[in-house]
């Protein structure tokens, strides 16, 4: 993405008046400035403010969040004393905001996990959750470009809370879970409906997965900053249009399930993204299907953590 779009984007975003209700928590951020070598940590000093920079405050800070979620309780309680220190700001219109979480070891999605959404495709609702990934190639910013690749005519929106995982982890309990996680960010799940059910044997990865498939951000709002993420509006626009209206109380298996289910399978690291499904709305399933087309712009929303805006070239 051109950084002047990015800022463009950026400064649309702060003249509109968002309808949920946004919290003041420790919401953390990878962002790149033109005054700064290479990306930096930061603090969005509220939802849709300006940046505090992290590693201004602190420079023995690493600059990569994955590195930050390694180090604990030790960088978190840094990035608590600069919240608290009435650091400059840098303005939002200065900055380019970067997915809160780059180069994941491993991203996990969760298929068909929203009760509505099951009802919508008249299928029953799992016993057990549907579990499929993308590669980490595919996450780009939360006001970057979604690219439509020539290999598929049927490219859909999704818009999914994501989990962002802090603490290592195999085997662990339900109840044990929330220990393990840093806290949410809001993804868009772009899928290729042709590749995702028709092709490739029907195994979803290859249609989940193209370069700009995940976009991620605006920030990783910590999960002391949440006050019940399976009580959440989320909502999904296309071109100003509501397409996608729901909560995330009906989310079929909940953030602690999700975590001892996938943690029987691979150890789970910091950085790790797990995106929970997506709520009823879809394009593939309207009656003409509607698929995302060239100059299309993309806003998911989640109460609390904020809103991602993609336009689609």
């Amino acid at each position: 993405m051109l950084v002047s779009g990015g800022r463009r984007l950026l400064t649309v975003l702060q003249a509109q008046r968002w309808p949920f209700q946004q919290s003041r928590d420790m919401r953390l951020v990878q962002f790149q400035a033109p005054h700064l070598m290479g990306p930096h940590l930061g603090l969005e000093s509220q939802a849709g403010g300006g940046v505090i920079n992290l590693n201004a405050f602190d420079p023995t800070l690493p600059k990569t969040m994955i590195e930050f979620l390694e180090q604990g309780e030790a960088t978190l309680s840094v990035a608590r004393r600069a919240l608290a220190a009435q650091l400059p700001v840098l303005p939002r219109s200065e900055v380019t905001f970067l997915a809160p979480v780059t180069r994941p070891d491993k991203v996990v999605c969760v298929g068909m996990n929203y009760v509505d959404h099951c009802k919508e495709q008249n299928v029953p609702v799992p016993k057990e959750p549907i579990i499929f990934s993308k590669f980490a190639s595919s996450i780009v910013g939360p006001y970057d470009e979604v690219v439509l690749p020539p290999e598929s005519q049927e490219v859909d929106w999704e818009v999914e809370l994501a989990v962002v995982i802090g603490k290592k982890g195999k085997h662990i309990k339900a109840t044990d879970a929330m220990a393990h996680v840093a806290g949410f960010t809001v993804a868009h799940d772009v899928s290729a409906r042709d590749w995702q059910m028709k092709r490739n044997g029907k195994q979803w990865l290859l249609g989940k997965t193209f370069d700009t498939f995940c976009p991620l951000g605006p920030a990783l709002v910590t999960k002391d900053g949440v006050a019940d993420p399976h009580n959440l509006k989320i909502c999904c626009r296309v071109n100003g249009e509501v397409v996608q209206s729901s909560n995330t109380n009906q989310m079929v298996f909940k953030t602690e399930e999700l975590i001892a289910w996938v943690s029987q399978f691979v150890t789970l690291y910091p950085g790790d993204v797990i995106l929970t499904g997506t709520p009823p709305g879809v394009g593939v399933f309207r009656k003409p299907p509607v698929f995302l087309k060239k100059g299309d712009e993309v806003q998911c929303e989640i109460e609390e953590l904020g809103v991602i805006i993609n336009k689609v070239v």
